[in-house]
């Protein structure tokens, strides 16, 4: 079965370098993302690999925290987070693109990870990943656009 995943794409008047600020500051996601209402961060240094935080966000009308983790960072190109509700896991994938106007185009790909199983359970699995990302699709969609909003306002 292929995994569940969608792509939004997002042209964020700003070069890389300055999307990218905004994107990794992870301290600052409370006043830039309107779904974020709290981030404690779980590890010290500068964002990296390993980089790891609790999340406070409000979504369909609930509010949930889920430990995130960047599993790969390629500066100002790339960046990988990883998330998890159970044994599902969801891998967002963040790739930024310097335009020939200098403008970014920003990609996020957002993709389940399933546990390896056979028969009704991956069935259930299969669809509570489908219904994750289709529930989350349209707050991703809204932080891609709070992004270059916040990139416009500094």
């Amino acid at each position: 079965m292929t995994a569940p995943r969608f792509l939004l794409v997002h042209t964020v008047d700003a070069p890389p370098a300055a999307v990218w600020e905004v994107l990794t500051d992870i301290a600052g996601t409370p006043q830039v993302l309107t779904g974020v209402e709290e981030v404690e961060i779980l590890t010290g240094g500068p964002y990296a690999e390993g980089t790891r935080w609790r999340e406070t966000r409000s979504m369909l009308g609930m509010t949930g925290t889920m430990e995130l983790e960047v599993v790969e960072a390629e500066p100002l190109q790339r960046t990988v987070i990883r998330s998890g509700v159970g044994e599902i896991g969801y891998r967002t994938v963040f790739t930024l693109r310097e335009l020939v106007d200098g403008d970014t185009e920003l990609r996020l790909e957002s993709v389940a990870e399933l546990p390896l199983r056979r028969g009704p359970r991956a069935l259930v699995d299969g669809a509570s990943a489908r219904f994750g990302l289709a529930a989350s699709k349209p707050t991703m969609a809204q932080d891609l656009a709070d992004i270059a909003a916040a990139r416009r306002a500094r």
